[in-house]
């Protein structure tokens, strides 16, 4: 059943044990998450640690068990790809309120980046700007920690950037009677010709084929490659 909280009804949290046990910021994310601003929320402590667990995800993007691992490289164009999803997402949740998708978002790209293995400064400096709105004591202790005098609170929020998220290539999957077989990454500008050509020399087509003409090759650019027969 799901009920306001009362102290009538001793079900009452107290925001300070919550504080102590996981931070200020876990709570600042875990009320946010719950959903939109203007509907009743059950509460339910156990999705704390689940937030908590972001959170230190989170940190490991910018230190390991021997302290600071971020690097001045270049990023991936993955990377900022995520990055700039996020910016775009978070700036328009915020116009509008919508907090809770915000945290969504900024689970996602934490995640993205940590399987990108993301330690660049480029990337980490404007997502802990992105963030600090949200869970402000860890990102000003990030801030801290990357170099920077005073609060990252005055900095100028992320701008969002389109070229970044315009599609250059495409994974097309090659389908063989339906079937697919293998992915191949090609640039999103070249003509039908030009794709079969480097489909039928490829060595897994090849392999496929083994010595068959096939009867008719399906080509949707920027979506499919079939061939048949």
């Amino acid at each position: 059943e799901v009920e306001k909280m009362s102290k009538s009804k001793y079900n009452v949290v107290n925001p300070d044990d919550i504080c102590n046990d996981y931070g200020a910021d876990t709570l600042r994310l875990y009320e946010m998450f719950l959903g939109p601003l203007e509907q009743a929320k059950p509460w339910n402590t156990a999705g704390i640690t689940g937030v908590s667990g972001f959170l230190k995800k989170l940190w490991r993007l910018y230190f390991d068990d021997n302290g600071l691992i971020v690097t001045n490289d270049e990023p991936t164009p993955e990377m900022y790809k995520s990055l700039h999803k996020t910016i775009k997402k978070v700036t328009e949740d915020i116009e509008n309120f919508s907090f809770n998708t915000s945290v969504s978002q900024f689970m996602i790209c934490v995640n993205e980046l940590s399987q990108l293995k993301c330690n660049h400064r480029a990337i980490l400096e404007p997502l802990a700007v992105l963030i600090s709105p949200y869970a402000p004591h860890i990102a000003e202790e990030l801030w801290s920690q990357l170099g920077h005098q005073g609060s990252i609170a005055t900095i100028d929020f992320p701008v969002y950037e389109e070229k970044y998220l315009v599609e250059s290539e495409k994974e097309y999957p090659v389908s063989f009677n339906g079937k697919m077989r293998f992915t191949i990454k090609l640039p999103l500008d070249l003509t039908k010709d030009q794709i079969q050509e480097i489909v039928l020399a490829d060595e897994r087509t090849i392999k496929q084929l083994d010595g068959r003409i096939p009867n008719k090759i399906i080509i949707v650019p920027g979506k499919v490659i079939n061939l048949v027969g």
